[in-house]
């Protein structure tokens, strides 16, 4: 029995730092609103430089020659913020832990880029 118990626990100790924790909207702001640039990554590796300052404007630059520079604004909401880039309608997501200085952008269930910093 207590063979079974030390193998349950190594198991759930291992599962444990693959549970993402999502970010509530007050630690997004303070960790990423902050006017400070930080890289945003598509799925596909494009690569911007972005900045959300904390008048709710941001701002998105190609890291490389791929990619769209472009403005916008954002807000924060009950489960995480929305961007609306200039030219587009808003969209909203979720940041949860994704490794040491790295994290998700979520929309519904989907990653849709990662930000690290």
């Amino acid at each position: 029995m207590r063979a079974l118990l030390v193998a349950g626990a190594v198991v759930v100790a291992s599962i444990t730092p693959a549970l993402a924790a999502v970010l509530a909207p007050n630690e997004i702001q303070t960790t990423f609103f902050t006017g400070q640039p930080f890289t945003s990554s598509t799925p596909s590796n494009v690569k911007f430089k972005m900045v959300f300052t904390a008048d709710g404007k941001m701002t998105r630059e190609p890291v490389a020659k791929s990619g769209a520079k472009s403005e916008g604004t954002w807000k924060l909401t009950k489960d995480g913020f929305c961007t609306t880039w200039k030219g587009s309608t808003a969209n909203c997501f979720r940041i949860q832990t994704a490794g040491d200085n790295k994290w998700s952008v979520m929309k519904g269930t989907t990653a849709i880029g990662t930000w690290t910093k």
